[in-house]
């Protein structure tokens, strides 16, 4: 049975949480981590600072949460979404700077996998002769945390599958290019979700017969619009499309190999557009290696859209770690081209996390563990 500081724990906890959404995909190589100040003087607890990972990574949350509550910070708790860190960079630990900032109690969420942290945040704490709590909405910080920590487990980013199904399983109509499955909720949604990427992968196929922007376009979130990338083993990818268009805007990156066209890829070049130099494998770029160097680029959440063999080949290679389903009201037929996933056919080691609905569309989203 939850006790009354369970319930005000997880309250709170829950609330950092949803503060850190603040900055998904905004903060490099670092962590979106949130962290709240909470000090109770007698009339029950109250937030006195907020903090979340500043756009670039730097400063961290507890840096910003310490510095928003002042001295109000001596003697509180501190809500953190991931362990405090403890390894010695430009700046000094967190785990040091709330131990100097004077607060009694800590309470944690996410374990962080990095060697340099994991449990020496906490002992840097507990030394200090602060209470600890770990784990608290553990599972809830993860799910948001999952971009950082599969960068840090797998050595790549979280790849994050997301497709738009008619109501019997279809993409899309055969010569048709894109098609309106989802009404304009749902779409919005998607630009949403865009916002909290590095990045928005499709293919060639997708690229060249539906022309997209990929970019965000919903009213005060247009600059949020992440990188896009085409996987374009040819470097076919028209100088005239709306992508290379718009890639002195918004970077445009394509995954092409050495066989590709020279004269295409320079005018591609001059529009803006940066290449990715990959290697093939069964005539296809390869993913793993693909994946690698984004990471260390410092990508840490990767939102693939783009068309069914560009899915299937993720899923094939098991490089999916969340799978994303918008369903339309509306059936295709035959003419339809056939989804390569489905609500009746997720691959094994996904557990459903969440679904909703965005007017008359549903939405469905597994997770894969790290």
């Amino acid at each position: 049975m939850l006790t009354d500081q369970d319930r005000t724990d997880h309250r709170f906890m829950a609330a950092a949480i949803r503060f850190s959404r603040r900055h998904l995909g905004l903060t490099s190589t670092n962590p979106a981590v949130g962290t709240l100040i909470v000090r109770d003087d007698g009339n029950g607890p109250v937030i006195v600072g907020r903090g979340v990972t500043a756009i670039g990574g730097r400063p961290h949350a507890e840096a910003e949460a310490i510095a928003d509550a002042g001295e109000l910070t001596r003697g509180a708790t501190a809500y953190v979404t991931l362990e405090p860190c403890a390894h010695h960079g430009r700046t000094p630990p967190c785990a040091n700077a709330l131990v100097t900032a004077g607060v009694a109690r800590v309470v944690g969420a996410a374990s962080d996998p990095d060697p340099r942290v994991s449990g020496k945040g906490y002992a840097i704490l507990r030394s200090a002769g602060i209470e600890v709590r770990e784990q608290v909405l553990a599972a809830e910080a993860a799910d948001q945390l999952a971009g950082y920590l599969n960068r840090s487990v797998n050595k790549r980013p979280e790849v994050i599958l997301k497709l738009a199904l008619s109501a019997d399983g279809m993409i899309g109509r055969r010569g048709e290019g894109q098609i309106a499955i989802t009404g304009e909720i749902a779409r919005r949604q998607v630009h949403v979700m865009r916002t909290e990427t590095d990045a928005i992968l499709v293919g060639i196929g997708t690229a060249i017969a539906d022309d997209p922007e990929l970019t965000v376009r919903l009213p005060g979130l247009r600059g949020r619009s992440p990188a896009r990338i085409v996987l374009d083993r040819l470097a076919r990818l028209p100088a005239t499309s709306k992508l290379a268009r718009s890639a002195k805007d918004v970077p445009v990156l394509v995954a092409a190999c050495p066989e590709g066209d020279a004269a295409n890829r320079a005018e591609l070049e001059r529009a803006g557009v940066k290449f990715l130099a990959t290697e093939s494998f069964d005539g296809r770029v390869a993913l793993p290696e693909l994946l690698e160097d984004l990471a260390n680029r410092g990508m840490s959440r990767v939102f693939v859209e783009g068309g069914a063999d560009t899915a299937r080949a993720f899923l094939d290679e098991g490089l999916v770690d969340r799978i994303a389903l918008f369903y339309g009201p509306e059936a295709i037929g035959s003419d339809g081209i056939a989804a390569p996933i489905g609500r009746d056919h997720i691959p094994a080691g996904f557990a459903l996390v969440r679904e909703a609905r965005f007017g008359e569309d549903s939405y469905a989203e597994w997770m894969k563990e790290i």
